[in-house]
């Protein structure tokens, strides 16, 4: 009997309450799939997945009309009525309307929703520092460390995971625009007051953009030109007198809107704080003006289109202080270097969307340039012609799933003439080089969204046939995993290659007094990238924040590296086919308190070595150990802000010159060095003025060229800069915003 008494009780819920399969997608106004929306009903709960879709089991008292709650963090909750509805679309109204301030304020750096993690770096965030250039861009964040690769010209290169910039992919709205010659000064082309948003993605990214992005991906969103300050002039000077001017001015006409950019930049004084002879910073000259053109909106049915143009004029005069351009370039008297470059560049991106699950995307790109150069006695002449053209389908072919397909073609012609005015220095690589390629690729990636989008599945495959080096696969994939609400874990795996561009990757080739021995010809570069990223999003009364570490490991199967070491009066060339790893770990921490005070801490460690005889060779010119601090603190009025940043460095191994005389070898490791700069900016209604020091402690490399005393001799060699060589830096600057 109390057998049967307990049979009728457990089955007395199924007469009171039956069982609901709920599904449905959450949209936007504009039908945009919402990600992460959290669906709520008593004591069950689901999220939406990257298409907006959920899926929510739930019992009911079928005799009561139920409700269901949607939330999201940037959306108006609201609550809908399921009655004998099994099937929902769910409209929500985003509260950025009005909340716009607040959300600039409250995130300005963050970890995007993405599968692969990404930072987004705002606008609002690059008001932190002075952001002339992309290169000065990054001062905030411990991911990417933009490196000096020629001391007298101040050429850069953006670095993730230790390596060269060469191993990740630098996007300007998604269009692969930095590569060859523009790789060597294009990231300093580039204004700070144009970029809107820098996405950065560490390890392996889709193989939508190329096969190239073998440890990460930096794209570089310029301003919409429907969107934001209709007029924008900024002016800028430092303490060594360069200064920089810049105007931005947008309109609009029905579905067509306009976005124009003007800059200049002026030369610095003449300045030898070290006495070492050498300028300690170029003479910098540039006039750039760019124009995009915005037609419909992406968003919605119909078609789009975004069309990009900039024409860029540069010049770059450095070396000893005496150096006349006029009467002295190629002078075996006097040493001097000259830049000097004309760029253009085009891009568009036209789309066409069938309806929410459907849509097609056209992209094509082309940049020429034109570049004459002095490196001493070094003539070098180069003009390159890149195109690129990528068509790319895309279907919500499942509830849970999303293809992307589509075929890619690029196009580089690369020629490069090099000659001497000595004879004394008997280097022996005069002649022309040209490169010619053409790669016709095809691709094709699925987006998988599971439990209710708790696992997020992206695989991707691409195969390009490269006319010298035949047919290349690249296969990638990357799991997202939410763990919970707060609590994410990521991970990736994948493969990527790319050819060598030798000279323009390499300055420090042309610029030191180096012969240059080809032992063999060059084979592409190809590498596995594989990591894990954890993050943590935290909240405790007044203080939030995140919490994130990640590990990364890059194995390289071929990989080139100029060798210095050998022969310390030469540079060979070769591909080393042998264990070249790179292993780097990172954590940070984003803390906000009572929405007033801003810190973030982040360590890099970093392990980049080769196996060569048997022994570890660690790589030049890479801090093991590197810490980042940066404060930030706005008041509640919002009428100005103070921003502190500190960067540490651990030593650096350098190149060996233990075959050098005496008195130009150099130590085997650099000092270990410290940066803090600070910026106080004041806001008025319309205008902003911002002041700052770098550098506040005035730490300096003294003397980094290696032969100062004798430039036309054979160990004269500017490449062992570890740290910064200008010291100490103070600047002003203004925004002026009259339609604000």
């Amino acid at each position: 009997m109390k057998q049967v008494i307990l049979i009728i009780t457990l089955f007395v819920p199924v007469f009171l309450f039956s069982q609901k399969n709920i599904t449905g997608k959450v949209i936007d106004m504009n039908k945009n799939a919402i990600s992460n929306a959290k669906i709520h009903y008593q004591i069950f709960e689901t999220i939406s997945d990257t298409f907006g879709n959920f899926n929510l089991q739930i019992l009911t008292d079928s005799s009561t009309i139920d409700y269901i709650i949607i939330s999201h963090e940037n959306y108006l909750l609201d609550t809908v009525k399921i009655d004998k509805k099994l099937y929902l679309i769910v409209q929500l109204k985003s509260i950025v309307n009005f909340m716009a301030t607040v959300k600039q304020d409250d995130k300005l750096q963050f970890i995007g929703q993405q599968t692969i993690k990404t930072e987004i770096i705002t606008s609002g965030e690059l008001k932190k520092a002075a952001c002339c250039d992309l290169a000065g861009c990054f001062e905030t964040q411990g991911t990417v460390q933009p490196m000096t690769t020629n001391i007298i010209t101040n050429s850069k290169e953006l670095r993730i995971l230790g390596l060269s910039g060469v191993y990740n992919q630098v996007l300007i709205d998604g269009m692969p625009l930095v590569q060859g010659l523009t790789f060597t000064y294009g990231i300093s082309s580039i204004s700070g007051t144009l970029v809107d948003n820098i996405y950065v993605a560490k390890g392996t990214n889709s193989v939508l953009q190329g096969f190239e992005s073998m440890v990460g991906q930096i794209n570089v969103v310029t301003k919409a030109p429907n969107k934001g300050d209709r007029l924008l002039l900024n002016n800028y000077i430092n303490s060594f007198g360069e200064n920089q001017h810049n105007l931005n001015y947008r309109f609009e006409k029905k579905k067509i809107s306009n976005l124009v950019s003007l800059q200049t930049v002026q030369p610095a004084q003449k300045w030898d704080k070290d006495q070492d002879g050498f300028l300690d910073l170029p003479k910098l000259q540039r006039y750039m003006i760019f124009d995009k053109i915005k037609y419909g909106d992406d968003t919605k049915k119909g078609l789009s289109s975004m069309l990009g143009i900039r024409y860029l004029w540069e010049q770059r005069i450095g070396g000893q202080v005496n150096f006349d351009v006029n009467r002295d370039l190629g002078s075996t008297q006097i040493y001097g270097q000259k830049v000097n470059y004309q760029q253009a560049e085009f891009y568009t991106k036209t789309s066409y969307k069938f309806n929410d699950d459907k849509h097609i995307t056209f992209i094509a790109s082309s940049v020429m340039q034109n570049q004459t150069s002095w490196f001493g006695t070094v003539n070098y002449k180069a003009h390159q012609k890149n195109y690129y053209l990528n068509a790319q389908y895309e279907w919500q072919w499942h509830r849970n799933h999303e293809i992307k397909t589509g075929i890619s073609y690029r196009y580089f012609y690369l020629p490069e003439t090099i000659s001497f005015t000595d004879t004394f220095l008997k280097r022996t690589y005069t002649g022309s080089y040209i490169k010619n390629e053409t790669i016709a690729g095809a691709f094709i990636e699925n987006t998988a969204s599971l439990r209710g989008g708790i696992f997020t599945v992206i695989t991707g495959l691409r195969i390009d046939n490269h006319n010298k080096f035949g047919n290349q696969i690249t296969p990638r994939s990357m799991l997202k995993y939410d763990i919970s609400e707060k609590a994410t874990i990521r991970a990736s795996i994948g493969t990527g290659w790319r050819t060598v561009n030798l000279f323009s990757e390499n300055i420090g080739l042309l610029v030191s007094s180096r012969d240059i021995i080809f032992k063999e010809a060059l084979k592409p570069e190809k590498s596995v990238n594989y990591g894990v990223n954890f993050l943590k999003k935290y909240k405790l009364k007044k203080l939030e924040g995140f919490f994130t570490f990640d590990i990364y490991q890059t194995r390289f199967q071929n990989q080139f590296f100029p060798d210095y070491n050998t022969i310390s009066t030469k540079a060979v060339i070769a591909n080393f086919e042998g264990t070249s790893v790179s292993n780097g770990f990172q954590t940070d921490i984003n803390a906000k308190l009572i929405k007033r005070i801003e810190v973030k801490i982040a360590y890099n460690y970093l392990d980049v070595y080769r196996i060569e005889n048997n022994l570890k060779v660690n790589l030049p010119f890479i801090s093991k150990h590197k810490f980042l601090i940066a404060l930030s603190y706005l008041p509640k009025n919002k009428k100005w802000r103070a921003d502190v940043n500190a960067h540490w460095f651990g030593k650096q191994e350098l190149p060996n010159t233990d075959n050098n005389p005496d008195i130009f070898k150099q130590a085997k490791y650099s000092k270990a060095y410290y940066t803090v700069s600070a910026q106080v900016t004041k806001s008025w209604k319309k205008l902003e003025i911002y002041t700052g020091c770098e550098n506040i402690f005035n730490f300096r490399q003294s003397k980094p060229i290696v032969s100062w005393q004798n430039p036309f001799s054979q160990y004269f060699d500017t490449s062992f800069n570890w740290g910064p060589t200008r010291g100490i830096e103070f600047y002003l600057g203004l925004r002026y915003m009259p339609f604000k």
